[in-house]
């Protein structure tokens, strides 16, 4: 796992300086903490920095082919590198190095751009071609690791955080106003955006093959994108289900086992729940030493999942380790507000920090249950979809006057949000009046539009009266090689709320700490076979992830198998009441803040006060505002 840059300047005599490469290195240090290395020739230049996992001797980077014509930056874990080795040895490829990097040089030397279609990973790299004068990027499938580029008249540059592209003084630091709309409804920024013009992010599944061509004058014309892999739903198993849930304990149990390759101690985050509790147990089968499990909760005992973790950690005879978070958010926000790069609201980055760094303590590599909620359909929102849209069958004059009884009654804001029956039949009606394929906006926005209108002073109103964050999603909905909702659905959540927000999330904190984070769930063979598993075995009745209970009913105790998800919850709303409730105004009411004029002070001090007196709960738009100021301050000021 590391961090990976370059440059390739057009001009003709447009050499790169070695000073830029190695500035843009140090900023991704925290990337890869063990070495640094360069590539300079002319007008292209190379940087990485290296977290040493496999080949800890002989893997240093940038790698070359044998004639050093072909030399790549790569940031990830290849898992079939060893199979793929042999065949490119039996091809009569010479190998330097043990390392997986070296694989991909071969690769692309007999498939050329089609190289990526034989790797099983995690990546995102970066090849230069020096007899074709070119530069070929790519990005993983399911984005876990990620890749930014800029592409003007006179260069292309790349890296694997905006912050690294932000060392070359020739890039302006413009913010892209579209972005702030669609991150306060969605809590991240939709890709190719970024929070800044000019700057965008090659998008999962994606290659990008920059010329060199004079002829070709302006920048965006040499860099072309192509999408190499998508998944499709289409058709379905017509297996027993005895044989389905064979068939897929078989490839998540491979899924584990090709990411056990390590040459640094290995462990697993355990929250609790069914699908890191899964990961644990298979881990715990393949091996003869105790799994190193590691997990985080908080003071406010709702909130807390470590009673769980700690039952899974005992049933599998884990070398398990807790830690508890207190809100030091005050003192920890800028830190972690550098290392998400750009603004991301979850709350769960500061638990996610807090774990990736004391987890690095222990191990180097850390696997999770990433992915399986967006592939096995295990939020309650899927649910929650059914009966809206049944709701949407009503007539309209009851839905309102429903709502408007509803209303009369004072909001709960102490009650956990799985009980607060009110709060649940407010936005029943709320999603009711959204469009059906927008889920992630019906149950999960965190400013509607009435709500980001309600604060936006008047410029920004106008700037962004075109931009539409439901269509984002809507579209998504519509690509979907799929029949059912539910599928569509999924399609949505794994190609927006998966690779905007959690991956993200997992990537920069774990990064933050040297910590390698590996997803067996999202393994493409396991996501391609479970997206052909019909809908009615994800969701039964009111059973989410009903075939993957099936499958680990005999390997997980029935305590974590029956009990509700609970999710990396954060208690932000209480935070702002109480530990936090002085940062959140210092910030709010600046000069800086107000400065900005992306906001009505009147509107935002009604926010924070319907807060602290308990007339409502905005911790989290609260929170996505901070964070937005945080950023500002850090990145553009």
């Amino acid at each position: 796992m590391c961090g990976i840059c370059g440059v390739l300047n057009f001009e003709k005599d447009g050499s790169v300086s070695s000073s830029l490469i190695s500035e843009m290195c140090q900023v991704l240090r925290h990337r890869g903490p063990d070495d640094q290395g360069m590539y300079l020739k002319g007008a292209v230049g190379l940087g990485h920095r290296r977290l040493s996992i496999i080949d800890l001797e002989t893997g240093k980077q940038p790698i070359h082919n044998e004639n050093k014509t072909i030399w790549i930056v790569f940031n990830g874990e290849i898992y079939n590198f060893l199979e793929l080795r042999e065949e490119l040895k039996k091809k009569g490829h010479r190998f330097y190095t043990d390392s997986d990097t070296e694989v991909i040089v071969h690769l692309y030397e007999d498939l050329g751009e089609d190289c990526v279609q034989k790797l099983n990973g995690m990546f995102a790299f970066a090849i230069w071609d020096e007899a074709k004068r070119r530069l070929f990027l790519a990005r993983d499938r399911l984005g876990k690791k990620p890749l930014y580029y800029s592409c003007a008249k006179d260069f292309f540059i790349f890296a694997s955080e905006i912050k690294a592209i932000l060392c070359d003084k020739r890039l302006r630091r413009e913010v892209n106003l579209e972005a702030i709309g669609h991150y306060l409804s969605l809590q991240y920024i939709p890709e190719p955006q970024t929070i800044l013009k000019g700057v965008a992010s090659l998008l999962p599944a994606h290659t990008l093959t920059v010329e060199t061509c004079p002829r070709l004058r302006s920048g965006n014309g040499r860099a072309k994108p192509n999408r190499y892999w998508d998944i499709s739903f289409i058709p379905k198993l017509t297996l027993p289900k005895k044989e389905v849930v064979r068939e897929l304990r078989d490839r998540i149990l491979e899924a584990v086992r090709s990411r056990l390759i390590s040459d640094v101690p290995l462990g697993a985050f355990l929250s609790g729940g069914i699908d890191s509790s899964l990961i644990v147990g298979l881990m715990a089968g393949l091996g003869n030493r105790p799994v190193k499990t590691f997990s985080i909760g908080f003071g406010e005992e709702r909130y807390s999942e470590l009673r769980y973790a700690k039952k899974v950690a005992d049933h599998f005879k884990t070398d398990h380790h807790e830690f508890v978070v207190e809100p030091r958010a005050a003192e920890m926000l800028p830190e972690i507000v550098w290392f998400l790069d750009q603004p991301l609201a979850d709350p769960a980055v500061l638990p996610t920090y807090y774990l990736a760094k004391l987890t690095r303590e222990h191990v180097t590599v850390a696997l999770n249950g990433d992915g399986g909620d967006e592939t096995f359909a295990g939020y309650q929102r899927y649910l929650a979809d059914r009966m809206a849209n049944l709701y949407q069958l009503m007539p309209f004059f009851l839905r309102n006057s429903l709502s408007y009884l509803i209303n009369l009654l004072p909001a709960s804001v102490n009650t956990p949000e799985e009980r607060d029956i009110l709060g649940a039949l407010r936005r029943l009606h709320q999603a009711a009046l959204m469009p059906k394929e927008a889920s992630l906006l019906r149950w999960g926005s965190y400013f509607s539009q009435e709500m980001k209108e309600a604060i936006y002073s008047d410029w920004l109103k106008k700037e962004l009266a075109q931009a539409d964050t439901c269509q984002i999603l809507i579209d998504s909905f519509k690509q979907a090689k799929a029949r059912s909702f539910l599928d569509k659905t999924l399609y949505v959540d794994e190609h927006n709320y998966l690779s905007g927000d959690l991956l993200p999330k997992v990537d920069r904190m774990s990064m933050a700490c040297g910590l390698e984070a590996r997803s067996p769930f999202l393994d493409y063979r396991l996501m391609e076979f479970v997206a052909k598993i019909p809908s009615g075995l994800k969701v039964r009745g009111l059973s989410l992830k009903y075939i993957l209970k099936r499958m680990a009913a005999d390997l997980l105790p029935k305590e974590i198998l029956s009990r509700p998800k609970q999710g990396f919850g954060v208690p932000v709303g209480a935070w702002f009441r109480g530990e936090l409730k002085e940062m959140a105004g210092d910030y709010l009411f600046s000069s800086s803040f107000q400065g900005r004029g992306y906001f009505e002070k009147k509107a935002i001090e009604k926010l924070l006060d319907e807060h602290q007196k308990g007339r409502a709960n905005h911790g989290k738009r609260i929170w996505a505002l901070l964070i937005l100021e945080l950023w500002h301050r850090r990145f553009v000021d």
